[in-house]
């Protein structure tokens, strides 16, 4: 039995060798980074959350779906990577050949939705519900999935001829091979590129900025799937070292996980709470009219007269002023100046008495009882009314 390499003890299995051997660096560094990547993702999935109750702009909240979504897949990823450090094994290599393009098609069917709802947000003013977002991600995902649980069952499960037992048949499917059962994630790749253009054309900076954010990552995403299937398929065999099969996958994997969390999901969480100052109106009926504080208390304060007592200044207001009438007619609104109800001469119930009272006395003039005038000369001293009546 061979003895085990520098930094790893006696007792662990020989699978295990690359998490702990010293002499092959490269399972050590991938297992660090990874293992980086999947407490990254853990605090930016938890930090999404609390970040929730602050966003304020609707459309942006409607996207936290697919981005938790994208840090579920890319915790899978960083995870996966250690299935490609170990040694391969049955239940190892049936995860490396199911896991890598499900998780690899959940990051890009959110970036699809992504970019397929700033496109009809370019093109319509407005993007699907986050629910339909969500729907068509699933959707995309679930036909991944399918074909890779075929893909599993043909290969692995199915009983292999003359009833012979084959432990390592999963382990022993062709570089090219499994290559061509990711067809449709590259497929899901090059929808996330031609997504994306669209909306780099956007009159909102903010929108612009989220269709770079995903073309970059389509971009990136793209350069690392052409090294890796060139190394995985050519450049392995032409080198002469096709025991760097599992360290260009793990590499691959880590990478692009990195990729998805630096160019996509923190500069996305960044901009969450961010105030947008090329937010557009809202014109679906909330807040139509203006706010009364902003107008219409500016222009009663422009219109404001100075503070003193109106009634004080109103001295040559006559109670016995004859009533006008007016010589046109009116509109009932003709009064209204734009002032203030408190600034306009309302008379008290007993100014109105007082003053209807003066006009009656105007109106009809009492007559006032006179005494009998008395004349020395005549010889009698009844009126004059009484000395014509008969006797």
């Amino acid at each position: 039995m061979a003895s085990a390499p520098k930094g790893c003890g006696p007792s662990i299995s020989s699978i295990y060798y690359n998490l702990c051997d010293l002499t092959t660096v490269w399972g050590v560094v991938v297992e660090a980074v990874a293992a980086a990547g999947v407490v990254t993702s853990f605090v930016l999935f938890i930090i999404l959350m609390a970040s929730l109750p602050f966003v304020t702009d609707k459309k942006r909240k409607g996207m936290v779906a697919l981005q938790a979504g994208i840090l579920i897949f890319t915790l899978g990823l960083f995870g996966l990577t250690f299935a490609f450090i170990v040694g391969r094994y049955t239940t190892s290599c049936a995860a490396r050949r199911f896991l890598f393009g499900v998780l690899f098609s959940g990051c890009l069917a959110c970036l699809v939705m992504h970019g397929l709802w700033l496109a009809l947000l370019q093109r319509r003013g407005r993007g699907p519900r986050s629910w339909m977002l969500c729907l068509g991600a699933l959707g995309l995902w679930l036909v991944e999935v399918i074909i890779n649980t075929e893909w599993l069952v043909i290969t692995v499960v199915r009983s292999p001829p003359s009833g012979v037992i084959a432990p390592d048949l999963s382990c022993s499917i062709a570089n090219k091979d499994f290559v061509m059962s990711l067809i449709y994630v590259m497929v899901l790749l090059l929808a996330v590129l031609l997504m994306s253009v669209p909306s780099l054309t956007h009159k909102h900076k903010q929108w612009r900025r989220d269709g770079a954010l995903i073309l970059v990552t389509g971009l990136f995403t793209l350069a690392i799937w052409v090294v890796w299937i060139v190394m995985y398929i050519h450049g392995n065999g032409v080198i002469g070292n096709p025991s760097w099969d599992d360290p260009t996958l793990a590499v691959a994997l880590v990478s692009n996980a990195w990729v998805f969390l630096s160019f996509y999901t923190i500069p996305e969480i960044c901009l969450l709470t961010q105030e947008n100052p090329d937010q557009e109106q809202p014109h679906d009926g909330d807040n139509v009219y203006p706010a009364r504080s902003l107008v219409y208390d500016n222009i009663l304060k422009e219109q404001e007269p100075p503070q003193h007592n109106v009634y004080m200044e109103n001295k040559a207001f006559s109670m016995d002023e004859p009533p006008t009438v007016p010589t046109k007619p009116m509109s009932p609104y003709a009064a209204y100046n734009g002032q203030l109800r408190s600034c306009v001469y309302q008379p008290t119930e007993i100014a109105l008495i007082a003053k209807g009272l003066t006009k009656m006395e105007q109106d009809m003039m009492i007559p006032r009882a006179r005494a009998p005038s008395l004349n020395s000369g005549s010889g009698s001293s009844l009126p004059r009314s009484t000395e014509s009546l008969p006797s």
